[in-house]
């Protein structure tokens, strides 16, 4: 399994930006999805966006489309999160996961074996 550790959360008004960085360790890091999901207090886990192996896919949540962008660096084993245009609703605990994903469904967290601790994002109106 590859083990995965977040960073970057923090409180914003809305409007604002934040960067989020999920630091990968494991011998398979380059062969995995690597996604980013989110879960609000009493809401379901959703998946924002996922990239797979090749960075020339990512692949967005339409919550999220044209406000954040996902990317990875195989070389530092890091996927970031770069989150723009922030609202209220994108208040969550978001976390970075990794798995061999079905292309099909890419957003479906079944598809992910490996999850980190999550980093809060509180975005205030």
């Amino acid at each position: 399994q590859v083990q995965l550790s977040e960073s970057g959360g923090g409180s914003v008004q809305a409007g604002g930006s934040l960067s989020l960085s999920c630091a990968a360790s494991g011998y398979t890091y380059g062969s995995y999805y690597l996604a980013w999901f989110r879960q609000a207090p009493g809401k379901e886990r959703e998946g924002v966006a996922t990239i797979g192996t090749s960075s020339d896919s990512p692949y967005y949540a339409d919550s999220v489309k044209g406000r954040f962008t996902i990317a990875r660096d195989n070389a530092k084993n890091t996927l970031y999160l770069h989150m723009n245009s922030l609202k209220p609703e994108d208040t969550a605990l978001y976390s970075c996961a990794a798995g061999y994903a079905d292309e099909s469904d890419v957003l479906n967290p079944r598809g992910y074996n490996s999850w980190g601790q999550g980093t809060q994002v509180t975005v205030s109106s």
